[in-house]
């Protein structure tokens, strides 16, 4: 794919825009088996990614490569049902595109869900964990290069990657729905093998309580581009080392289908306050 641009970011919000009246205020990239979210659009528009210009293709299982348009409880949104991973062979630049097409389409708030393995050794598959910071050690970032300034300053502050208000509402809102949400940090690996038992120790030691092959390069660049953002993360599964078992994807599509309802609840309630 070409160095991205301002022009290829018009180009992809001018065609979404063709499709759709809907001038969506917040934007839903959905993870590994949580595309059911996708069910909570109303008046919707679907676009298969590769009709949209510039824009890569999903080639991963759960995740099934489509751009939805529409409202949830009468909030316009734009809903990423399948996302893109820097182990398909894309740049990180690539993989958080669809982030600059959301901030050129008009989203001020963006919900990043995701499946991950859980480090914390107090987590159990099927939690669902309010994502307070992450870890990037995917060893790469999205912002390298040449900076336009029309996306964003050159060195954008991290230090509230994921938005305290947001949080406190997600909080607020699980507990009124009498369901608990875990709290911890994201660790984004590029993948896509999965880690070794060596790999989670380390993670635990450096402060993660869960890991995963995607969310951070579209969280840095949501920052850039002044969206404010809310991560949720699905415990899916241990990670490696953590209980006498090898690690598969049917595991973690199995889980999210668990965890189905009292996910579709929690974001339906929170995005008419986001």
């Amino acid at each position: 794919m070409e160095q991205l641009n301002s022009q290829m970011i018009q180009d992809a919000a001018a065609y979404i825009s063709s499709k759709s009246s809907i001038l969506p205020e917040v934007g839903l990239i959905l993870g590994s088996g949580l595309g059911v979210l996708a069910e909570l659009i109303e008046e919707g528009v679907s676009i298969p990614y590769e009709d949209i210009p510039h824009f890569p293709v999903s080639t991963v299982e759960g995740h099934e490569g489509e751009l939805l348009l529409g409202t949830i409880k009468g909030r316009p949104v734009v809903m990423m049902k399948g996302r893109f991973h820097m182990y398909e062979g894309y740049g990180p630049e690539v993989t958080a595109f669809p982030v600059r097409v959301m901030k050129e389409l008009g989203v001020k708030s963006l919900l990043v869900t995701n499946a991950a393995g859980g480090v914390n050794k107090e987590f159990e598959p099927g939690d669902l964990m309010l994502i307070t910071d992450h870890l990037n050690l995917t060893g790469t970032n999205p912002l390298i290069g040449r900076n336009d300034a029309a996306l964003g300053v050159r060195f954008p502050d991290m230090s509230e990657a994921y938005s305290q208000r947001l949080r406190k509402i997600a909080k607020n809102t699980a507990k009124s729905r009498g369901s608990k949400l875990k709290k911890g940090v994201y660790a984004g690996l590029l993948g896509p093998s999965y880690e070794t038992p060596a790999e989670i120790v380390m993670l635990r030691t450096l402060g993660a309580d869960a890991v995963g092959m995607s969310t951070v390069s579209e969280v840095i660049v949501a920052r850039h581009a002044g969206i404010e953002v809310l991560g949720i993360t699905c415990i899916t599964n241990m990670a490696s080392g953590i209980l006498d078992q090898p690690l598969s994807h049917n595991e973690v599509m199995e889980t999210a289908e668990r965890v189905r309802e009292k996910f579709l609840g929690l974001v339906v309630d929170l995005i008419p306050q986001m």
